[in-house]
């Protein structure tokens, strides 16, 4: 889908009424916070009676703190919307997991010998991070989403048929090993099987075929809020954002995200560190 980057959109053509952001790159960068700029913003535009809500590649527990930092009054997309679930509630929405014999097939591929050494992989299974061993890589993500990493050894240990992963990641500081393994599974797995993505160069991510943020936005908007994609606005960073950003009636890229991103959004704002969010809103809400 081409679209004019500056193709003008105003509240004529589209009228907003769902702003659903990111978190890593879009509402949160390096501090791995939400800037007071930022929440100012939102708040200016939940008094407009637009709602918000978060959809993240994030864990649930790990998303939950930005979720209440924005004050959103929806259901929360964790995991690229393999789970949605309701914290007012606690009820799940939607879960979506990767099957037990598809998690096998990709941790035997892991665990090549040519690979093993080089990634670290992450099983999330009722939202606890599963982990063969506590690596410098796994380290540095534990402690930006403020979770406890589970060693068990073997991963094969924690699969059964009720404890199936909502999503597999595989980390690696090389981006190029990253990048080869995105372009090899691509090959060997078809949409119809896997959903393969990466939210940052470092992070490889595999989840159900059904699930991406699109889809789960999507859901929210049809299905729960009655809305249509021209009353939604989104804005995201990076490549699990695309599906989301195609979707709705605007879509925003930030800057300093992937060339790609940036080609297929209505609109390019500044980067997180510049509060982009803030100056989308502004252009195109307030």
């Amino acid at each position: 889908m081409n679209r004019e980057i500056n193709q003008p959109l105003t509240a004529e053509n589209s009228e907003i009424k769902l702003l659903v952001l990111d978190i890593d790159g879009t509402i949160a960068g390096e501090s791995n916070q939400v800037t007071e700029a930022v929440k100012q913003a939102i708040k200016a535009v939940q008094a407009k009676g637009v709602k918000v809500a978060i959809a993240t590649g994030r864990m649930y527990c790990s998303a939950l703190r930005f979720h209440q930092d924005i004050n959103s009054d929806l259901p929360l997309m964790a995991y690229q919307g393999a789970l949605i679930k309701d914290p007012a509630t606690d009820k799940i929405l939607r879960h979506w997991p990767v099957s037990k014999d598809m998690a096998l097939r990709l941790l035997d591929y892991f665990e090549q010998p040519e690979l093993r050494s080089l990634l670290s992989v992450h099983f999330y299974i009722n939202d606890q991070l599963y982990v063969r061993e506590i690596t410098p890589e796994t380290e540095i993500y534990a402690v930006r989403s403020n979770i406890q990493p589970i060693t068990v050894g073997d991963l094969r240990t924690v699969l059964d048929s009720n404890n199936e992963p909502t999503k597999i990641l595989a980390l690696s500081d090389d981006t190029d090993v990253i990048e080869r393994l995105l372009g090899t599974l691509r090959k060997q797995y078809t949409p119809a099987e896997l959903y393969l993505t990466t939210s940052v160069a470092t992070f490889f991510e595999a989840t159900n075929p059904w699930v991406n943020k699109g889809a789960a936005v999507r859901y929210l908007a049809e299905e729960i809020l009655g809305l249509s994609a021209s009353n939604i606005m989104a804005i995201g960073d990076n490549f699990n954002d695309l599906e989301m950003l195609e979707y709705v009636g605007i879509g925003v890229a930030m800057g300093g995200g992937p060339a790609e991103v940036q080609a297929i959004a209505h609109w390019v704002a500044p980067s997180v560190e510049e509060d982009g969010v803030v100056a989308a809103i502004e252009k195109f809400i307030l």
